[in-house]
C-alpha cells in the first residue's frame, strides 16, 4: 500500500522485528487502548523492545498511524474509483452493488486498519487529511448512488445520500462483530451484506 504522506523511505528492521511487524502490533495496540492514550513507550513494551529501538523501525507514533490509516483508505478509494468510472454495458447499479460487495472483502482484508480509520476523530494532521479522504470517497458514492436513482434502478423517494451513509453504515458495522476465522468467511459474508442491502433497495419489476 502507498505511505500517502507520511514520505521517505521503509527503514530496515533489527533483528526479530521487521517495519510491517511493528505496524501491524502497533495498530492492535491502537484499536485496544486508542491512537491518543498510546505512548511510545507503550509500544516498546508491546514489542519488548526500548523506545530507541522503536526509533530504528519508524520515525513517529504518527508515521505508524499514517501508514495504517493509507492502508485502509487506499483498499476503500481503489474500489470507489473502478466503481464510479463508467463502462459499456455496465449500469451504475451493478457498479454500485460490487462497490458494496469489494468494500466488504476490504474491510476483512485490512480489518484492523479500517477499524482504526473508522474510530479516528481528526485529532492530528494525519487524522484530518484520513477524514478528507473519506469525505471524497463518500461523495464519489453518493454520485453513483445518484446514476443508479436516475437509471430507475434504485427506489428515488430515498435521499440518494442518505441511501449511501445506510450502505456504508451497514458495511463499517462489521468491524464491532466480525471476526476473521469465525463461521462467516469474506464471500459468504460479502453476498449477505450485498443481498441484504439491494434486495431492500431495488425496484421489483412486475
Amino acid at each position: 500500500m502507498a505511505t500517502g504522506s507520511t514520505g521517505g523511505t521503509a527503514r530496515r528492521g533489527r533483528p526479530g522485528y521487521d517495519q510491517e511487524t511493528v505496524l501491524r502490533r502497533a495498530v492492535a495496540l491502537f484499536n485496544r487502548q486508542g491512537y491518543d492514550a498510546t505512548s511510545v513507550g507503550d509500544l516498546a513494551r508491546e514489542l519488548g523492545l526500548t523506545k530507541s529501538a522503536i526509533y530504528h523501525h519508524v520515525p513517529s507514533k504518527e508515521h505508524l498511524l499514517a501508514l495504517a490509516l493509507d492502508e485502509a483508505l487506499d483498499g476503500l478509494d481503489a474500489v470507489i474509483a473502478g466503481a464510479v468510472q463508467e463502462r459499456p454495458g455496465v449500469s451504475a447499479y451493478d457498479r454500485l452493488r460490487t462497490a458494496v460487495r469489494q468494500s466488504v472483502e476490504v474491510l476483512v482484508a485490512h480489518l484492523p486498519s479500517v477499524t482504526l480509520l473508522l474510530r479516528v476523530h481528526g485529532n492530528s494532521e494525519v487524522e484530518q487529511q484520513a477524514l478528507a479522504r473519506r469525505r471524497a470517497i463518500d461523495e464519489r458514492l453518493s454520485g453513483l448512488v445518484q446514476d443508479a436513482v436516475a437509471e430507475g434502478a434504485l427506489r428515488d423517494d430515498i435521499d440518494p445520500d442518505l441511501i449511501s451513509r445506510l450502505l456504508f453504515g451497514m458495511v463499517n458495522s462489521l468491524i464491532e462483530w466480525y471476526r476473521p476465522g469465525g463461521p462467516a468467511d469474506t464471500a459468504l459474508l460479502a453476498d449477505a451484506v450485498t443481498a441484504l442491502a439491494f434486495d431492500g433497495l431495488a425496484i421489483r419489476k412486475s
